[in-house]
């Protein structure tokens, strides 16, 4: 199958390297500063190459279950580097370390939560309702909130809002991780996930800044399909930080949570 071109011609974030690296392309530009790179894409390099580790060694079938992502700097568009660790090996329970690096200095940290598999549907419940499907949504231009080619790559669908701090809306992204590899749905829905931040703004971020330094995912049930589902609430705190909440469904129903901690200030 060909690949699909974002509207600004995209085909992929992400070119291998022959050294084993990677090479960022410009539909990673960032919303703050386009001549730096948006963090979503990052974050889905890091879970993608994560499960091509984990398919080169025994880990009983486990699914991934938490994903804390630390921001440790700004990244430009040179190469960088990925590397894991097991820290916490078990039978029904295990702890994986991502370390995305540039210039030689860690910029992106991931602790990954993988727990064991078994039969629970006799008692599943309390689920959120699954939301109305992407094709009831609006589109939505993302580029009109925000600049840089990451945003113009993402197709969102709006259910409910946007209005300040509010909005209930589906994402997606026709391009690849890495050009050339298949994105599976568990990568393509940790890359989109830090754009909650971005579509559910309290304060026009020509005004008012408020970066998120990390990002916490948790999973009750994996992600199936292209698209995910967000329910975002963005607080801003009198002290200069915030919060950002999204309860996240894939088309088949509620699948999880996630949180961003914010650093509010004025431009």
């Amino acid at each position: 199958m060909s690949p699909l071109l974002s509207p600004a011609g995209h085909v992929a974030y992400f070119v291998r390297t022959g050294d084993g690296g990677f090479l960022p392309q410009r539909a990673c530009a960032g919303a703050w500063n386009p001549e730096e790179l948006h963090i979503s894409p990052v974050n889905g390099l890091l879970l993608h190459e994560l499960e091509r580790w984990l398919a080169n060694r025994k880990h009983g079938g486990k699914f991934v279950t938490r994903i804390s992502y630390d921001y440790l700097g700004v990244l430009d568009f040179t190469r960088c580097e990925v590397a894991f660790e097991l820290l916490r090996p078990g039978r029904a329970v295990e702890l994986v370390e991502g370390i995305l690096s540039q210039h030689g200095r860690p910029v992106l940290r991931a602790r990954v939560w993988l727990l064991a598999t078994q039969d629970t549907s006799a008692v599943a419940g309390g689920a959120r309702e699954p939301l109305s499907p992407p094709e009831d949504g609006r589109p939505f231009a993302l580029t009109r909130v925000w600049p840089g080619d990451y945003v113009a790559s993402v197709d969102m669908r709006v259910l409910e809002g946007p209005v300040p701090g509010s909005t209930t809306a589906w994402l997606t992204t026709p391009l690849a991780i890495v050009e050339g590899d298949t994105v599976s749905d568990l990568a393509r829905f940790a890359l989109l996930v830090d754009t909650s931040n971005g579509i559910a703004v309290r304060r026009r971020p020509e005004e008012w800044q408020f970066p998120n330094v990390d990002l916490t995912i948790h999973l009750f049930r994996q992600p199936v399909g292209h698209w995910i589902g967000f329910d975002t609430r963005v607080v801003f705190g009198p002290t200069g930080h915030g919060l950002t909440s999204s309860d996240l469904f894939d088309q088949h129903g509620h699948v999880g949570h996630a949180e961003q901690i914010l650093l509010v200030r004025p431009r």
